[in-house]
């Protein structure tokens, strides 16, 4: 059974992959998806997509690790008009230790949201909600701040109220370096600060909470750090291949507890994952 599913999936994968490729040639011969200029020479506004899929060594979020020793595949799909953005994102693993079943869609985001620019500041808030896999789903709103400056320097504020009450403030900077022709190296690098509402929820993991599961004390404190290199490589007009390696870690004492504890093997703290993508906008 899961020889054909595993086969069934990867069909789909690079079924997708293709049609991008098909889809990416049709708009630079001129097709549905190139921009047309109105009557006064203008370009006219329209809604922007991307469709991508990636294939990565491993599923790590805000330093917890959610997948071990199994390839994620994670499909994405972004809609955006006139600074109104919808994506849907999700991720299967391709070996659940967990689960009989191995092969298994793990979760789903939807994100809504809104930006816009004020001279070098832009603004960006909206609403996420994470459909999970046999844990209670999670809700966030966030709102961030951003300069359009050297390093683009951007702080976020995310706020979870459904049912892991916390607050994860991340502080960023990125930064493109054109590598030959359109080929571009991007760089990026973060820091976050975590503060829980809910011991139960999100507790301050301590030698008495690592002992006997009893843990009373809310985590606040500095969390997780993630540097991060990506290589874009346009292979047509509307089509990019990315490669990527992303370094998480802990920030503290109490960023390693927690990463330790919530490892497959309560051990480690520290991941080095990476994959491809490819994405296809119009």
């Amino acid at each position: 059974m899961w020889k054909f599913e595993w086969k069934k999936m990867m069909a789909g994968v690079f079924g997708l992959f293709f049609l991008m490729c098909a889809l990416a040639a049709g708009a630079e011969e001129g097709g549905p998806a190139a921009t047309q200029a109105g009557q006064s020479g203008q370009v006219e506004e329209r809604p922007t997509v991307n469709l991508s899929v990636a294939l990565m060594s491993q599923y790590i979020w805000r330093g917890q690790e959610l997948s071990h020793d199994s390839m994620v595949i994670e499909p994405s799909m972004t809609i955006g008009y006139k600074g109104f953005t919808y994506n849907m994102w999700g991720n299967m693993d391709t070996d659940r230790h967990a689960d009989s079943s191995k092969t298994k869609w793990t979760e789903t985001d939807t994100t809504i949201s809104y930006g816009a620019s004020a001279g070098p500041v832009k603004l960006n808030g909206g609403y996420i909600y994470y459909a999970l896999d046999s844990v209670d789903d999670s809700q966030e709103i966030f709102l961030s701040a951003g300069l359009d400056t050297f390093l683009s320097p951007t702080i976020t504020v995310y706020r979870e109220f459904a049912h892991y009450p916390s607050w994860y403030i991340t502080a960023a900077i990125s930064h493109s370096i054109p590598v030959y022709r359109e080929i571009t190296l991007n760089l990026g690098a973060q820091a976050s600060y975590l503060i829980s509402e809910d011991a139960g929820a999100y507790p301050k993991v301590d030698s008495r909470c690592r002992r006997n599961g009893i843990c009373t004390d809310k985590y606040n404190n500095f969390h997780d750090g993630l540097v991060s290199a990506a290589l874009d490589i346009p292979l047509a007009k509307y089509l990019t291949v990315t490669p990527s390696i992303n370094w998480s870690f802990p920030l503290s004492g109490d960023a390693s507890n927690d990463m330790k504890w919530r490892s497959h093997n309560q051990k480690d703290d520290s991941f080095v994952y990476g994959g491809v993508s490819a994405s296809l906008s119009f």
